[in-house]
């Protein structure tokens, strides 16, 4: 559903630029969290540990954090493209999208990954994303949607063999618990174009 005037209005600039400041911001707060943990070591104890009750906690902030400048800039770019696209469609529906990406990556994480280990990194946000504009377009029935899901296809399909477990060192249970998120995701927020019908006494001909 396109925003209206007074969308645009309260949101004071228009879609697509709040959208990627939206990102932007996002991105900049990525780094700058992993400066901040290489100068002190700090917010590696927000990593997510498994099946911990206390470690509950960092389902949300695992997310934000990453294991070295490495991590943060293999997701950067993608997370800024998908995240863009996904924005488009309203901030409020990509807030809800996005809170359902990390909740179910999070638990998903937490229930599944080896004992002792310690996840973060925005790719639960990443493959969720993925994984709903893949899906967004045919859930609301909307043909441009379905246009940009095929054109993510096209250039991050690839990423789906993250969530095969074939790299002990990489957490491809949260790629697919994010994966999962994010067809939840596009179901749960669905926006389905209303179905034309005829007025009373009239019939549609093809």
């Amino acid at each position: 559903m396109p925003p209206t005037a007074v969308d645009r209005s309260r949101s004071g600039s228009h879609p697509a630029r709040t959208a990627i400041v939206l990102m932007l911001g996002w991105v900049a707060l990525l780094w700058v969290l992993e400066a901040l943990d290489a100068a002190t070591g700090a917010l590696d104890t927000y990593g997510l540990s498994p099946r911990d009750f206390g470690e509950l906690r960092d389902v949300l902030p695992m997310s934000f954090l990453h294991h070295g400048f490495d991590h943060v800039a293999s997701n950067t770019v993608p997370l800024l493209i998908l995240g863009f696209l996904a924005a488009l469609s309203g901030i409020r529906r990509f807030a809800a999208v996005v809170l359902t990406i990390m909740l179910v990556g999070g638990l998903g994480v937490w229930l599944t990954a080896p004992d002792h280990s310690n996840t973060a990194g925005a790719s639960v946000v990443v493959f969720g994303l993925l994984g709903y504009l893949l899906v967004r377009g045919f859930v609301d029935r909307n043909a441009v949607d379905v246009v940009i899901g095929l054109l993510v296809a096209a250039v991050y399909g690839s990423l789906l063999w993250g969530v095969l477990p074939t790299n002990t060192a990489v957490s491809w249970q949260g790629h697919l618990f994010g994966l999962i998120g994010g067809v939840l995701a596009a179901y749960l927020f669905r926006r389905r174009s209303p179905l034309i019908s005829a007025p009373a006494g009239r019939r549609l001909t093809p």
